[in-house]
C-alpha cells in the first residue's frame, strides 16, 4: 500500500503517552460496529434505537459498544426525557473517520487519489 506524505503531519515527534493513547483509539476504531455507529453520529445526534437501525446489530450489542465509546471519551451523552442521545465528542474524530473511509475507498478503487 502506498501512502503519500501527510500534508498535516503531527508537528512534533509524539512521546510514549501519545503513541499509547493513539493505539488505544485505533484499537477501539478497529471494530466494524463501532465504526458504523461513529459514522452514523457524524450526521448528528442519535439515540440507541436510531443507531441500532443504522448499524443492524442487536440492541444489547449496540448499547455495549456505545458504553465503550462513552467511557473512552469519544462520544457524549445527554438525556432527553427517558432517552439517552449520543453525539461525537469532537471534530478530530470526524476527520479521522473520514480519512479512514477515504483510504478504504481508494483501496477499493472507488475514488481516484487526490494527492
Amino acid at each position: 500500500m502506498h501512502l503519500s506524505p501527510a500534508h498535516d503531519a503531527h508537528p512534533r515527534t509524539p512521546g510514549e503517552e501519545q503513541f499509547a493513547l493513539a493505539a488505544e483509539l485505533l484499537a477501539l476504531l478497529g471494530d466494524r460496529t463501532r465504526l458504523t455507529l461513529l459514522h452514523a453520529l457524524t450526521r448528528g445526534e442519535a439515540d440507541v434505537t436510531t443507531l441500532t437501525e443504522a448499524c443492524g446489530a442487536a440492541r444489547p450489542a449496540v448499547s455495549q459498544h456505545l458504553a465503550r465509546l462513552r467511557l473512552a471519551g469519544l462520544v457524549d451523552t445527554r438525556k432527553e426525557g427517558r432517552r439517552v442521545v449520543y453525539s461525537l465528542r469532537d471534530g478530530h474524530l470526524r476527520r479521522l473517520l473520514d480519512e479512514a473511509l477515504s483510504v478504504a475507498d481508494h483501496r477499493l478503487g472507488n475514488r481516484p487519489p487526490h494527492d
